[in-house]
């Protein structure tokens, strides 16, 4: 039984990269494209303007948590009348809450964008175009958000891979009809990126209708349900608002500070962030239902199991990515954009260090998840995480460059990283010093280790297209051979062996 999940998990997590490699390609030449169509200014308030909206979401991704954690669990009680009526219940408190982000984004966040953001007043129409089509994209996502989360559950990850290749595809098509036009490009790429997220999320609910009796919304309203989801998404309520100020709470605050010229660095660095973070986040998609699932048939041993090799291979398949980036940020970024904003290359290193720190914590939260009990959780964490903004802010306030924000987002995501280890362990029963030897100790040896040969190329060759190749050969070689020999245990390692002669004797064969 466990060797089928598990082939269920390897399975679904081919289909992700697949989908990843295609969405990382094709977001990278996007984002370059746009920055040189609409130009540094405008690219800037984009990116201040639309991540001010996706603080909206909060209430959206607190919701969006619990829907995912109760479909699932459901799924592993096998009740398909509870799936069900959980299904409804969360279509109704999604549109409940997108009500209630209209309103909050159509006047106090309206009054924010027109009084508080740095903002050239030629712009100002431009950006106030910006600001209702992110709000009403943020909008058609709440209400899609039960849709993608039954899919999740049922493990279809293929049809998640394919949802999103095309969503991405439609994107790249939209950046060369941006340039097909003399319009005010700003407008029309708000206008167009708006039609995509229509047409992707209706097409999502009509395959789900289709495939999926639990998804057939009828009205359904249980108050004992309501109750419950919203007493449990009020607790992650907490946790998601920290988590979304943390990312962009302190891009408004760098635009309050420093203007729209900072926001394209920041806004370029998150794009780096979210093309990298695929690379595991893929992994962690396909990991979350088995963990929540064998929570819910009180298979600890099983979720014990998931949640170490999760947390390790996360960091290791994301260190193989982040550290050829991390040596050679800024011939990558040249490479990539042509022109560099100011403070982009290190934005890009601090960003890049901090979601290797938070690959870590992924399948704990998870688990906090899974265990439902998850008020001193998301109380503690979310509390130590929105610690970032007045910090950032006193820091900025007295003078210190725009990166010090994203190093006290470093440090404040070690120390969160013990603080779910010291709350979680006892809700699902986890052995915290088997974490410390078994996952920490492995990650800081394999990091330390796969950085030495790295660092002799870097100094010794001339910065260049050379380099950069052997930088990414050195650094993919290092990271493998210290991962065999420290990362991995002697019941992984045999695996491996096995893996790797099997594939030995088909190309032999062959």
């Amino acid at each position: 039984m466990v060797d089928q999940r598990t082939k269920r998990i390897a399975k679904n997590t081919f289909m992700l990269y697949i989908r990843m490699f295609l969405i990382m390609g094709v977001s990278l030449y996007t984002s370059r494209i746009v920055l040189n169509t609409l130009g540094i200014e405008d690219f800037g308030i984009y990116n201040a303007v639309a991540g001010f909206v996706t603080m909206l979401s909060f209430l959206n991704n607190a919701m969006a948590s619990a829907t995912q954690r109760f479909l699932a669990f459901e799924l592993g009680k096998e009740d398909k009348t509870k799936l069900h009526n959980v299904f409804n219940m969360s279509i109704n408190i999604h549109l409940l809450i997108s009500f209630v982000i209209f309103i909050l984004g159509e006047t106090i966040g309206l009054w924010f964008l027109k009084t508080q953001l740095t903002i050239p007043v030629d712009r100002m129409e431009a950006a106030a175009w910006v600001y209702h089509f992110s709000l009403a994209m943020l909008i058609i996502e709440m209400i899609s958000v039960p849709y993608k989360a039954i899919i999740i559950a049922h493990e279809r990850m293929d049809i998640f891979a394919w949802i999103s290749i095309a969503e991405v595809s439609l994107k790249l098509f939209v950046v060369f009809v941006l340039q097909m036009f003399g319009l005010d490009k700003l407008k029309f790429y708000a206008v167009l990126l708006f039609g995509v997220i229509f047409l992707i999320k209706f097409l999502t609910g009509v395959y789900c209708h289709i495939k999926y009796e639990e998804s057939k919304f009828r009205f359904y309203w249980n108050s004992s349900l309501f109750k419950i989801l919203f007493s449990y998404a009020g607790w992650n309520l907490w946790g998601n608002s920290a988590g979304v100020i943390m990312g962009q709470g302190i891009n408004v605050l760098l635009n309050i500070f420093f203007g729209p010229v900072v926001n394209a660095a920041y806004g370029i660095a998150f794009r780096v962030k979210n093309a990298v973070n695929q690379f595991v986040q893929n992994f962690q998609i396909a990991l979350n239902p088995p963990i929540v699932k064998s929570f819910a048939a009180n298979n600890l041993k099983y979720m014990h199991q998931l949640i170490f090799r999760g947390a390790k291979y996360s960091f290791f398949l994301l260190f193989s990515l982040s550290l050829p980036i991390l040596f050679e940020t800024e011939i990558i970024l040249k490479i990539w954009l042509k022109t560099l904003p100011v403070y982009s290359v290190i934005f890009t290193k601090l960003v890049v260090v901090n979601i290797l720190i938070e690959s870590i914590s992924r399948p704990l939260m998870t688990a906090a998840q899974a265990s439902g009990k998850i008020r001193l959780y998301q109380t503690a964490v979310g509390s130590l995480l929105l610690f970032n903004l007045p910090v950032s802010y006193l820091f900025l306030k007295l003078g210190f460059a725009p990166e010090s924000s994203l190093w006290i987002g470093i440090v404040i995501s070690i120390i969160a990283l013990f603080v779910r280890l010291k709350i979680i362990s006892p809700l699902v029963k986890l052995n915290v010093m088997k974490f410390f030897k078994e996952v920490l100790l492995r990650i800081i040896f394999v990091s330390i280790i796969s950085i030495i040969i790295p660092c002799f190329t870097n100094i010794y060759l001339q910065s260049g297209f050379f380099r950069l190749f052997i930088s990414i050969v050195v650094a993919l070689f290092s990271v493998g051979l210290a991962v065999y020999f420290v990362g991995l245990d002697k019941t992984e390692q045999i695996f491996v062996n096995k893996k790797l002669k099997l594939i030995f004797f088909k190309i032999k064969g062959q």
